[in-house]
This record gives C-alpha cells, structure tokens and sequence, in this order.
C-alpha cells in the first residue's frame, strides 16, 4: 500500500519548484492532489502531469492572501474528494534585499504570502483538516515550508529571514494548541537550504541570467555544504511526504531540518 493512499492533500505554490515536486511526489503516493497556486498555466501543467502519470490531481487559482480564494479551495477539495487530510504551505516569496534597501512596500509584499498566507489557510483548512482527523489512525497534517532562513539569521534578506523565523514559531504554537484542544491535527515545518529553484538561486545570481552566473553560484553553494551538492525539489518533496504520512505519527511541532549539513 502507498504511504499516502486515501489520502486528500492541497498544496500551495505547487505550479512548479518545491511546490510542484510535492504536488507529484504526494500524488505517486496515492493521494488525491488539489494544486494551488495564482500561476495558472504552470498550475494547470503539474496537474495534467500527475493524471497522465496516473495520479489524480485538479488545479485551483490560489491567492494565499485572500480569504475568499482560499475558502473556495479548500471547498472545492471537499466536493470533489470528500474531505481534506494534508495542507502543504508552501508559497512564498524571496526578497534578496537587505534591511536598508528593503521598503515598506517590500516588506508588506514578502509578509502578506509567507506569513499571512499560512495563517489564513491554518485557519481556513481547520474545519476540514479536524473532521478528516476524526477518522484517520494518526490524524490531519499540516505542514510549513520555512527555511534554514527561519533558524539562523540570514544577511542577505533579512526580511525573509523573519518571515521564515515567524513560520517556524507559529508551526511550533498551533502544534500545541491544536493537540491541548483535541483536534488530532499534527503540525511541522520543513527548512531547506538552497535549492535548485529560482527563488533559491536568486540571491546567489550577478544580476543577470547567464548559465555561466547560475553554475558558479552552484558550485559555490555545494562547495560550501558537507554534502557537496545543492539540493533538488525532490529532495525537499520526500521531506514532506514523510511528514505527511503516518510513519511521522509522533512528529508535532518539529523542524525537519534538509540543509545537507548546512546547519551542522
């Protein structure tokens, strides 16, 4: 049996990236998949994939910051699959500005996805996420896409650096609360280091897309790790589905630290 078969799962930026390696590795554990994210064409992409390979997946406009889209997606969830067992928060957005250069504008921007998005879909998917919970061995599961970022600080965007740190306190928070109140709904965070997606690479780039530009700032970064590679989205992806699944039936309020010894 698929670790994640009956399963329902959304997963937010999923139209490419992290988002969409989690979307897919979900979907080939069994899962049914909604693929949330406001790019609709590369959205509409991973979910055509996920069915052609197999799996069953739908794709739904998804801005994290406003209610009502998210309301509507986590509704639609219920229709069609009947309920909803995993909310991946996983949109976000990277500065690459430092304090000074930042503006207000900046900061408003960067807190409205990474902060203010995982709090409205915590709250919005709850009702759901508990009445999926009353019935599965090891309960709900919401998971948090944060950051080495959100561990340590970060001088080169220091903005995202409180954003994640946010993230990882909150995960911790609701973790307790959620278990004190009887809810069943397991709650983690995941903290990767850089990896090879454009908003990982963006802080690492001269300024221009050269390939040339793009592989130095990787083998600078693998460099730079004990294991001497930058990570994919798989390897992130697999995270997630671990926390996912019920063999992390004793995992709440955890960082699950995919850093490749960054951190160490």
């Amino acid at each position: 049996m698929k670790r994640l078969e009956s399963k329902v799962a959304l997963v937010t930026g999923a139209a490419g990236g992290i988002g969409g390696a989690t979307a897919k590795y979900i979907a080939q554990e069994g899962a049914c998949v909604v693929v949330a994210d406001i790019h609709d064409d590369a959205g509409e992409a991973v979910a055509a994939e996920i069915t052609r390979d197999g799996g069953n997946a739908f794709f739904v406009h998804l801005d994290v910051t406003r209610e009502e889209e998210w309301a509507a997606a986590i509704g639609a969830a219920v229709s069609r699959y009947g309920g909803l067992d995993v909310l991946v928060n996983n949109a976000g957005l990277y500065l690459a500005k430092g304090c000074e250069e930042a503006s207000l504008l900046d900061w408003q921007n960067i807190c409205s996805v990474n902060l203010t998005g995982t709090v409205i879909g915590t709250k919005l998917a709850l009702a759901a996420l508990r009445e999926r919970a009353k019935t599965s061995p090891q309960g709900s599961v919401i998971i948090n896409m944060s950051s080495i970022a959100g561990l340590r600080g970060s001088s080169i965007d220091p903005l995202y650096s409180m954003t994640k740190g946010g993230i990882t306190t909150f995960t911790k928070s609701i973790a307790i609360e959620f278990g004190n109140k009887g809810y069943r709904i397991r709650v983690n965070s995941v903290h990767p280091h850089a990896v090879e997606t454009e908003m990982a690479m963006q802080y690492r780039r001269t300024g221009t897309d050269d390939p040339a530009a793009v592989e130095t700032a990787r083998q600078a970064i693998a460099t730079s790790l004990p294991i001497k590679r930058v990570a994919t989205p798989v390897d992130i992806a697999a995270a997630v589905v671990f926390l996912a699944s019920d063999e992390a039936g004793f995992m709440t309020g955890s960082s699950l630290v995919i850093d490749g010894g960054a951190t160490a």
